[in-house]
């Protein structure tokens, strides 16, 4: 049995800073583990967060929260990867083991978060952490609102990564995406390309000169549309006019976006790519982007909360189990298996840039059925594997540091 920590000088067992979709799954995970548990979050919920295309391979954290991910959600099939140019297309199915869905990330936060409340957490909302001090006996947490004493901390700040950033461990990743810009879009008119992209649920992406696009199917017949800039923006347009033209340039979202309605604000979303040097030491830990985050072109984000953010709590409900919480080492093997997965992603990203992979390997996957299948496993989320040769190649072809 757990000590009582309010009988040991100690408010919470752990207190989770962030709650994103990688805080709440830790928070609750650790709540059924039977541990006091204080989620705070800066914010409040629902808002708006961009990142709508989740991966199969999440499910089984989906399962263990034991929540309904498709209820009021669009199901997706698998992904589409296209240059109008050459009317190239390649499609991957990814839902073929395990269900996944394109969410509308306002709601889904919100659900995962009141799912932490219902398992016992202690959910704080428009709290702003303002500092943390982890020490040899315990953490203390300042915030706008009090101050809080616990066993352990996990960081799940993201981007704004509260502990990486006050160690100064941020790191960015250079050659992969700069900012993207996007915007949504409803009532989308039947027609056949309109129909089959809701009947699939497939996330379309478009390669253009400048980057890419997404085009996500959302329930309800709207679109969720985005442009990732890697190279330099045209010194002539801003962000918003860079959407527009690309908007305008292509046949399939022209046909696609005749007679909508854009119903969301343009949006910009900068400072993509980064590691975080210190992900864990005495008394803390961090999870999704907290811990690194990396270019959406295969939706790899939310994904990571989850995994990263399962593998953070099982391992610190042992830790306090075992009273081994201080020990700067605890997630040492974890952070293992995280680095395997996020420098997968990280490789085959670099690759979509760097060496034109659609064209050199996705449009030709269809000629070598293997080749195609380890494609859609790396897409799926299924990294921590043996047997994916072409994750193997990824990872021998350059060597990846901490």
């Amino acid at each position: 049995m757990k000590p009582n920590s309010t009988q040991n000088g100690f408010d919470y067992d752990v207190v989770v800073v962030g709650g994103g979709p990688a805080g709440s799954t830790a928070a609750t995970l650790l709540a059924q583990y039977g541990h006091t548990v204080l989620l705070l979050e800066s914010d409040r919920h629902p808002r708006f967060h961009i990142g709508e295309s989740m991966l199969p391979f999440s499910e089984p954290i989906i399962q263990r929260l034991g929540i309904d991910w498709s209820a009021g959600n669009q199901s997706k099939s698998g992904a589409v990867f296209i240059d109008e140019a050459t009317a190239q297309r390649m499609y991957f199915p990814l839902s073929i083991h395990r269900k996944t869905y394109q969410i509308e990330r306002g709601p889904f936060d919100q659900l995962l978060f009141e799912n932490a409340t219902k398992h016992g957490v202690q959910t704080h909302q428009q709290e702003k952490v303002l500092d943390v001090s982890c020490q040899p006996d315990g953490v203390d947490i300042v915030s706008d609102k009090g101050q809080y004493r616990c066993r352990y901390l996990v960081d799940a700040t993201g981007r704004s990564a509260l502990t990486g950033r006050k160690g100064k461990a941020i790191k960015r990743i250079e050659n992969l995406g700069k900012f993207a810009v996007y915007s949504h879009f409803e009532n989308i008119q039947p027609g056949d390309e309109a129909d089959e992209l809701f009947r699939t649920g497939n996330i379309y992406v478009p390669v253009v000169d400048i980057g890419w696009i997404w085009i996500i199917p959302l329930a309800g017949r709207r679109l969720s549309v985005g442009l990732v800039v890697q190279k330099e923006r045209p010194k002539d347009c801003d962000a918003e006019e860079l959407l527009r033209r690309y908007l305008l340039a292509s046949p399939l979202l022209h046909r696609l976006l005749d007679g909508a309605e854009q119903y969301a604000p343009v949006r910009i979303e900068a400072d993509f790519s980064y590691t975080n040097q210190s992900r864990y030491g005495s008394r803390y830990a961090c999870c999704g982007d907290a811990a690194g985050f990396l270019d959406p072109v295969f939706s790899s984000g939310v994904f990571l909360a989850f995994t990263s953010a399962a593998r953070v709590a099982d391992r610190v409900h042992q830790g306090l189990v075992q009273g081994r919480e201080a020990d700067p080492e605890l997630h040492t093997e974890d952070d293992e298996a995280y680095l395997l997965g996020f420098n997968t992603m990280r490789l085959f990203v670099e690759r979509f840039y760097q060496s034109n992979i659609v064209h050199n390997l996705f449009f030709e996957a269809d000629r070598d059925p293997d080749l195609k299948a380890q494609i859609a496993q790396l897409l799926a989320g299924d990294l921590w594997v043996d047997n994916n040769t072409l994750q193997q190649r990824l990872l021998a072809g350059r060597r990846t540091v901490n």
